[in-house]
């Protein structure tokens, strides 16, 4: 049975779960309110909308803010068979109702919500609900599409015949425990038997342990037993052209004590080595690879394999790429275009579930955002998931930082801002898009943003170019040989080769005069600028390797 004590310690988003004082004459059906979004604010409509969570409670009697004082609620007062019975007359989905008191005789209602059928959105008058902060949504498209996605069958949530708690691995379930327990700051957690673990996470049921728990806590030779599929290959190259690995090691362990083990072969100095970079006025040693970054990779992978099909998890390693590659295509409805903004749904529900519980992940269906942030953050080319088709994916992550400039640039920013004014991923995309002039990730909304902050300028010919904030860390102007408006006028000046004179005198010609034009760029030769020819074939350009 539930206790007061401990759904006080719960919060709303992170626990599935719903809190309205309710004292007395709660709607439960929308009342006799005129506008949907108040008429949505009922019993039925957070029912829908909780179910469509995947399951989860409606507290009445408490309050919704922390630690939740009870109040008392008469909602359904000697009615709660009915009210089961009403429910699930009008959804079709069977809620458990539990009736607790506190020590001053104060009633509190809960009501406990499964999860929806799968591939199947509850609906309160006509409209899929969702959670949106304090009010009830329709649901968006992104989540309405992958809910339909869930029709494909769930492996991680079949039952293994034969499993038993056995089989499991007690240090993988111990570090399962503490994650959670550092993820929802939940003491009880601390207290439950492994079977009421399991059981609260969906990992075992009356009819036996499922593949999730196997693949997540199952002992070796358990997983060799009963899903030998599931392997993970690390193959290490000293070079991405030599055909045959130069070293290779095979995991098959549970996932809770595994991917440590994969990350720290992976982060060994010879897999991994330091990469030397100019960050003025010092040189940094920096990884090829970032954990976070790999860690989301394999994670990744490991969520969207296709169990049916077979073949091992191979991530490849050389000084010039990683690359992780899982069978199986991209989801329903995911492809190269819209990868980003797609919210696809694993195919390994319940294991994703799990992982993102623990805090192994910060929320399923995120990997690919968090990838794309960091290989931008780190200057280095965005991840490449092109060689990618119906029977397998295949990303491609290169070490190789081919823009320390944006690297300073973006470290910097981080810095200054706090954390709910950090770039978002389509902030830094469009950035990089920018600067590369690819305009197939630049989002109107990302423009605005950067528009309005003076991070991107908009330019009569050359269209949108990057404002000064950024050529503040160029090497050239860090080194005080030239200030930042002046760098990014040549950058955007030479980027298509040498440039003559009278392009400089352009460039300036409402700002200096032709004699200022020229004894400007004459004291740059030679610290920033090159100078080739004589008389009118003079040319100038960057220094050659700057």
């Amino acid at each position: 049975m539930t206790e007061i004590s401990y759904l006080s310690t719960l919060r709303e988003r992170e626990d599935h779960i719903e809190f309205k004082e309710a004292k007395h004459n709660y709607p439960f059906a929308g009342g006799k309110h005129v506008e949907a979004k108040d008429r949505r604010r009922c019993v039925l409509g957070y029912v829908v909308a909780l179910a469509n969570e995947r399951g989860g409670r409606l507290v009445l009697g408490m309050s919704d803010k922390l630690p939740h004082e009870v109040v008392g609620t008469d909602f359904a007062m000697n009615e709660v068979g009915h009210l089961e019975d009403e429910i699930y007359n009008r959804l079709y989905i069977r809620v458990h109702c539990e009736e607790l008191y506190d020590k001053c005789n104060n009633r509190v209602l809960v009501i406990n919500i499964p999860s929806r059928p799968i591939g199947k959105a509850l609906r309160f008058e006509g409209v899929p609900l969702m959670r949106v902060g304090e009010s009830l949504r329709e649901m968006d498209d992104q989540e309405y599409f992958s809910i339909l996605q869930e029709q494909d069958p769930d492996f991680s949530a079949r039952i293994c015949k034969g499993l038993t708690i056995g089989d499991l691995s007690d240090e993988a379930i111990a570090n399962m425990r503490k994650l959670i327990h550092q993820k929802r700051q939940n003491q009880n957690i601390l207290n439950y038997t492994t079977e009421q673990l399991l059981s609260d996470l969906g990992l075992v049921s009356d009819d036996g342990i499922t593949y999730a728990a196997l693949i997540l806590l199952g002992k070796s030779e358990a997983i060799k037993k009963y899903i030998p599929q599931n392997n993970l290959v690390v193959e290490y190259r000293i070079s991405e052209n030599q055909i045959r690995y130069s070293a290779r090691q095979e995991f098959c362990e549970p996932l809770f004590t595994g991917i440590d083990k994969i990350w720290n072969y992976i982060n060994q100095d010879a897999v991994n080595p330091l990469l030397h970079i100019e960050d003025f006025p010092r040189i940094i040693d920096v990884p090829s690879y970032s954990e976070e970054t790999i860690r989301e990779a394999i994670l990744n992978s490991i969520q969207h394999r296709s169990f049916q099909m077979g073949g091992d998890i191979l991530v490849k390693v050389s000084p010039e790429a990683l690359e992780v590659s899982n069978s199986g295509g991209f989801p329903y409805g995911v492809n190269l275009s819209n990868i980003l903004t797609v919210n696809s749904s694993p195919r390994s529900r319940r294991l994703a579930e799990v992982i993102e519980r623990a805090g192994l992940i910060e929320r399923s269906g995120q990997g690919v955002d968090i990838m794309f942030s960091n290989c931008i953050t780190e200057g280095r080319s965005l991840p490449d998931y092109s060689e990618s088709d119906d029977f397998q994916v295949k990303l491609r992550i290169e070490s190789k930082i081919i823009n320390p400039q944006l690297r300073r640039y973006l470290h910097a920013l981080k810095a200054e801002r706090r954390s709910e004014e950090q770039l978002n991923t389509f902030d830094l995309l469009t950035i990089y898009s920018i600067l590369n002039k690819d305009g197939s990730r630049v989002y109107e909304r990302s423009l605005e943003r950067l528009l309005k902050e003076g991070i991107i300028l908009k330019h009569p010919v050359l269209g949108y170019i990057m404002g000064n904030g950024y050529f503040e860390y160029n090497t050239f102007v860090l080194r005080g040989h030239v200030d930042a408006d002046t760098m990014r006028r040549l950058y955007y000046l030479l980027e298509n080769g040498p440039k003559s004179m009278s392009s400089f005198v352009h460039t300036w010609e409402n700002e200096l005069t032709i004699k200022q034009v020229r004894t400007k760029i004459e004291k740059l030769v030679g610290l920033v600028l090159s100078k080739t020819g004589r008389g009118r074939g003079t040319l100038y350009d960057f220094i050659k390797n700057s």
